[in-house]
């Protein structure tokens, strides 16, 4: 009876590797391990497995490496997107120049690094910072060119942590600037060139290459664990620059944990004595001791002879750099019997130039020599014209003259005939003017008989009146006379008013007693006036001298030792409010409202 065979399964789920500059995507089957996909990546891309690694998010959420003897489905959860891996460097070399062969796999530590420095993860000083941009600059957009890198090209790069920029008074032209002076010292790079220069400078960086791990010892004394090519760090929780104690490779024993401990023993602990670290997550050791085994095996490979596989990597690697330094040589010869040529081409050209432009001038010249010969022949022409045209003219004036001379023999007839005409008219002029005095003389003589007319009648007139006066002036003796005055009735009001002695004393009074009021309420206000004048001098003052001071011991304050009211002096200083301000938010209530908050208390 033959066994039962399970039935192959045809099921496959997508996988996505995302690197730092491009996306890769699988279809696995579910029994796949990490380590055929690992293989797969590899292949892929080109580059050696000692350095990479797979970081994903496990089922807990938790960001964890792959393992190679292990299937994927164990790992990560299935989602609608498939499997989301994390190609990157889970080890760093000692020294780049010599470990990282292969150009692939420089370029995948660049751009890990980069974006490490970018994004703060890695602390980097600011003007290292600016150097290693320029790098970038240069691996980027190769040798540097005025007419295509303008101003403000690079300040829409990503080159400089957002740390160095935020420390400094500096506008982006003005760091684009120290940027750009750097590059152009970079010419004739080539972009793995220039990738290996940013690796160099980075490798010195204190944190290049450094896993921490925040761990305790035993007085429960917070520190943190660095794993290096090197060995294990100690670093201050404050402090992760600069390290308290290492333990280089070659002097650790073993290497274990159990639970939250750790154990570390060196060649001098004998016996079962080791040095404990105290982790809050069991997990915490399994990827601790994970990169510690590893760190430890490359620092092992590296003081052995390089195996056979390593020393033809290296062999190819000098071969292509030797192939690519020749061809760089041979592209630079050509590039400069190019530019060679084309000088010459540029000068021949120009040469040319000249020749049509000495050759057009010339006929220039020729075309206006023609021009004015034709214009000579042109004037001859308007010169003949104009002779025959004078010609005509003199006929036309001779016989203008002859009729000038018929028409004035014709003019000295019609001259006699009107000076007998005006004759006869100064004849007749006279007798209307003898006409127009005896008519003159008339007119006067009515004038004076009009004259006496009137006088005779104003004279009737006159004579007329004074018999009409005569005749009113004895009517007016002879009427009766008037009525008697009737008496009129005066008020004892009105005189008590008038008098001056009852409600005008009175009166008087409140004026002067409204008057003293007056007089000593303003010499309050005056006094209350200059008074807050001086006071909110003696303020303003006092605060610029409380701002001086506090400007003064900024630097030295020690947060943990402000007591609560320091610290609410030090809102109240921040929001801009004093006791004035107080008041007045206070009163903003209505008279109700804080009598009843009165009543609360």
């Amino acid at each position: 009876m033959t066994p039962f065979r399970r039935k192959k399964s045809n099921k496959e789920f997508p996988v996505k590797v995302c690197t730092y500059d491009s996306e890769l995507e699988f279809h696995l089957e579910h029994r796949a391990t990490g380590g055929y996909l690992f293989d797969l990546i590899c292949r892929t891309i080109g580059l050696r497995t000692w350095y990479f690694g797979l970081r994903y998010v496990d089922k807990k959420g938790y960001k964890s490496w792959l393992k190679m003897d292990k299937k994927v489905l164990d790992h990560i959860n299935l989602t609608a997107e498939g499997c989301v891996f994390m190609f990157m460097a889970k080890f760093f070399p000692e020294n780049v120049a010599d470990e990282l062969v292969q150009e692939v796999t420089q370029h995948m530590f660049f751009l890990q690094i980069k974006e490490a420095i970018l994004s703060m993860e890695v602390y980097c000083p600011p003007e290292a910072s600016v150097l290693l941009a320029s790098y970038a600059v240069q691996a980027k957009y190769g040798d540097y060119d005025e007419a295509v890198c303008k101003p403000g090209m690079l300040i829409s790069e990503n080159l400089l942590p957002q740390r160095v920029i935020d420390q400094y008074q500096m506008t982006p032209q003005m760091w684009e600037e120290r940027i750009e002076t750097w590059y152009a010292d970079h010419r004739g790079m080539s972009r793995d060139e220039a990738e290996m220069e940013y690796l160099k400078i980075a490798q010195d960086l204190d944190m290049f290459g450094v896993n921490y791990f925040l761990i305790t010892n035993k007085k429960n004394t917070a520190v943190y664990v660095g794993v290096t090519a090197l060995g294990l760090n100690i670093y201050s929780k404050e402090n992760k620059l600069t390290p308290m104690t290492t333990f280089p490779w070659n002097e650790i024993r073993n290497i274990s944990f159990d639970g939250k401990k750790f154990f570390v023993k060196t060649n001098e602990e004998k016996g079962n004595v080791a040095t404990t670290f105290y982790s809050e997550k069991a997990r915490n050791n399994k990827e601790l001791l994970d990169l510690c085994v590893g760190n430890h095996e490359l620092y092992m490979k590296r003081r052995k002879p390089d195996t056979m596989e390593i020393q033809q990597m290296k062999a190819q690697a000098k071969e292509e750099r030797q192939r690519r330094h020749i061809e760089r040589n041979k592209l630079a010869r050509e590039k400069q019997l190019r530019e060679e040529a084309e000088q010459e081409r540029a000068n021949m050209e120009k040469r040319l130039m000249q020749l049509q432009e000495e050759m057009a001038a010339a006929n220039e010249a020729l075309r206006r020599s023609e021009e004015a010969a034709e214009l000579l022949a042109e004037k001859n022409r308007l010169a003949e014209e104009e002779a025959l045209l004078l010609s005509h003219k003199a006929l036309e004036v001779e016989q203008e003259i002859s009729r000038m001379r018929m028409t004035a023999r014709k003019t000295e007839e019609e001259k006699i005939y009107l000076e007998r005409k005006t004759q006869e008219a100064e004849l007749l002029t006279a007798q209307m003017i003898e006409e127009s005095r005896k008519r003159v003389m008339e007119t006067e003589k009515l004038k004076n008989e009009l004259i006496h007319a009137r006088v005779a009648e104003k004279e009737a007139k006159e004579k007329l009146l004074n018999f009409l006066s005569r005749t009113s002036t004895e009517s007016i003796f002879i009427t009766p006379s008037s009525s008697p005055e009737t008496p009129v009735l005066e008020s004892n009001t009105y005189d008590l008013l008038a008098d001056g002695h009852g409600p005008a004393v009175a009166g008087d009074r409140e004026g002067e007693v409204s008057s003293f009021y007056d007089t000593s309420y303003a010499t309050d206000t005056i006094e209350t006036f200059r008074f807050r004048v001086e006071y909110l001098t003696k303020s303003k003052q006092v605060q610029n001298q409380l701002k001086e001071l506090r400007s003064e011991i900024e630097q030295l304050k020690i947060g943990e030792k402000q007591s609560p009211l320091d610290k609410i002096s030090a809102q109240q200083t921040r929001l801009g409010e004093n006791k004035y301000s107080t008041l007045k938010k206070l009163k903003s209530g209505s008279t109700k409202a804080r009598v009843a908050f009165f009543e609360e208390l």
